[in-house]
């Protein structure tokens, strides 16, 4: 019995691995070990039926997992004003759900060809949705933005408060704000990384401006790192 609980479980963390590997290349809010988790959590919830002492309907324990994911994917949905981020990121964990139910159950090749469409539909469609957007004169696609400043040392905490106050009320999501030492100088350099729903490079060149000007501060920038789903 054992054994058989390995095997299914293997496959599970297997191909919620492959799953999730795309979403952390995406650098997604649920990446790798997420989809992982969450496809070994939903099996594991499947083969108890079997194992456990009084079996219970397995059909009602599958129905649970459902209902227990779609909370964990309501999680990763953000909503900025009129922006919702996050909806693919949430699909695809519920996908990563049923492929592990289908790995509880025993399903082994259904299981392997879902995940592959999961992978292929990530990754496939990406282009036809851009390409949909551009004909629709609408661009939409997540995009993650790095933002810089150098500053002395004695400005870090005032300036990352600063920074945060800035976005404020702004269609920018803050994934992190960090801060280095510069080595061999008394400065620092503090980073944002930024996710907003379509292009806001007028706001970063905006804030450039208001950080230059900004006492202790010697040097602002942005950059696009990446343009996603």
């Amino acid at each position: 019995m054992w054994q058989l609980f390995a095997m299914r479980l293997m496959l599970a963390l297997l191909l919620g691995a492959f799953i999730g590997a795309e979403r952390q290349w995406r650098q997604r809010m649920a990446g790798l070990r997420t989809n992982t988790l969450v496809a070994a959590g939903a099996a594991m919830f499947v083969m108890l039926s079997a194992i456990a002492v009084h079996p219970v309907d397995s059909f009602q324990i599958a129905g649970q997992v459902v209902s227990g994911i779609g909370f964990l994917g309501a999680g990763v949905i953000l909503r900025n004003g009129l922006n919702v981020m996050g909806l693919n990121t949430a699909a695809t964990l519920w996908c990563s759900g049923a492929i592990g139910t289908l790995c509880g159950y025993g399903r082994y090749g259904s299981a392997a060809i879902g995940a592959l469409a999961v992978v292929v539909t990530n990754l496939a469609l990406r282009p036809v949705g851009k390409a949909i957007n551009r004909r629709a004169g609408n661009d939409d696609a997540d995009i993650i933005y790095r933002f810089r400043v150098v500053a002395h040392a004695g400005e870090e905490a005032h300036l990352r408060s600063r920074i945060l106050e800035a976005l404020s009320g702004l269609p920018l999501y803050l994934k992190s704000l960090k801060s280095d030492d510069l080595p061999h100088t008394d400065k620092v350099e503090i980073q944002a990384v930024l996710m907003s729903s379509g292009h806001q490079n007028t706001l970063l060149e905006s804030g450039v401006s208001r950080f230059s000007k900004k006492p202790g501060v010697s040097g602002v920038s942005w950059e696009i790192v990446t343009e996603s789903e």
